[in-house]
């Protein structure tokens, strides 16, 4: 219940505070503007709060035009799949086109045909007069400047098409790629977690086991209550920064909950990844966050983590029930600590 009411007191204290900045700032209190300065005080999106400060800098005041901008940039549930949609219809429109030169260009190749064709059956009677010859060669010549033109014409479509669809392409991998990362920390999103994790499973065997590592900040409430909603983003921040600094694998890292980490280990013994979220542990630990308003120092920052190897008949499911169990007792025995999935067999629950 006290979490409950503490999560209601901090989600009033944020409205309260976008409120303010939405005053503040203006130009109105339309629901987008609301949305776009609420999601700047809760720190869920930070090129967002990158580009607001900006703005900010440059002008006691926002425009309609500078908050529509904003949110449609940064917010609109719609963007990615209207991103997508024009990139598709990019590379439609430039198929299109090239195939429409495509066509043209065997028209020409087929009229050359036929010009040839017209050419030899001269050429197949009588012996034709030397004005008869220069008619045929200058026909001749001109047939084949047409098609070389006409082929030139081809070639730098085709360059130019391919310019503009691998450009195309380098867009819906960018659109593809942001809908599965999480904003706040770049690491994977839920979505990429839990399609990755059903790929852990099924590719792992028992000459290649795949391990998987959850992780939970400890008292990341506590973060959250005395410091404010944004040094606990600044906490989650810090535990992706370690995670992707510390592991060079092939591992997928991901933030799949609040507090919540993750990361899958194709191909890995269980020495290895106990090696690797040892790692990742004692180098979070080895951090001091600091308030960046104020330089203070906010001490030290730990995890607890559960790792689970996968095991004949495994579902996903089962693996991350292992695995959270193995968390959950490592936080009971006084977090800041690895626990995995041998050590943790009697545990109630695990699969």
């Amino acid at each position: 219940m006290d979490g409950t009411h503490g999560d209601r007191d901090r989600s009033f204290a944020l409205a309260e505070r976008a409120n303010t900045l939405m005053r503040d700032y203006g130009p109105s209190a339309a629901p987008r503007s609301y949305a776009v300065w609420y999601a700047y005080v809760s720190g869920t999106q930070p090129l967002l709060n990158d580009a607001l400060k900006r703005l900010t800098a440059a002008s006691a005041a926002l425009t309609e035009d500078d908050i529509e901008t904003l949110y449609r940039t940064y917010l609109d549930p719609s963007r990615l799949s209207a991103a997508t949609e024009h990139a598709s219809t990019g590379v439609l429109s430039e198929i299109a086109g090239v195939m429409e030169v495509l066509d043209l260009s065997l028209g020409s190749t087929t009229q050359y045909g036929e010009s040839l064709r017209a050419l030899a059956h001269d050429l197949d009677g009588p012996a034709p007069s030397q004005a008869a010859v220069h008619r045929i060669v200058a026909a001749l010549a001109a047939t084949t400047r047409e098609v070389s033109a006409n082929n030139r014409t081809l070639k730098a479509r085709m360059r130019e098409s391919r310019s503009e669809i691998e450009a195309l392409r380098e867009t819906l991998e960018a659109t593809r790629l942001e809908s599965l990362t999480d904003p706040l920390t770049g690491l994977s999103n839920r979505k990429h977690f839990e399609d990755s994790l059903s790929a852990l499973v099924q590719g792992a065997s028992a000459s290649a086991p795949a391990g998987l590592i959850v992780i939970d900040v400890d008292s990341f409430k506590r973060f959250n209550d005395v410091y404010g909603h944004i040094t606990g983003d600044q906490v989650l921040r810090l535990v992706g920064v370690v995670m992707r600094e510390q592991v060079k694998s092939r591992a997928i890292l991901a933030r799949f909950g609040g507090e919540e980490f993750a990361m899958l280990l194709p191909d890995t013994n269980r020495a290895t990844a106990r090696a690797i979220a040892e790692k990742v542990r004692v180098s979070v630990m080895a951090r001091e966050l600091v308030k960046r308003s104020t330089g203070e120092s906010l001490g030290k920052v730990t995890i607890s983590l559960g790792l689970a190897m996968t095991r004949p008949g495994d579902t996903a499911v089962s693996l991350l029930e292992r695995a959270d169990q193995c968390m959950f007792s490592a936080k009971r025995d006084g977090r800041n600590r690895t626990v995995d999935d041998a050590e943790a067999a009697h545990l109630p629950h695990v699969a």
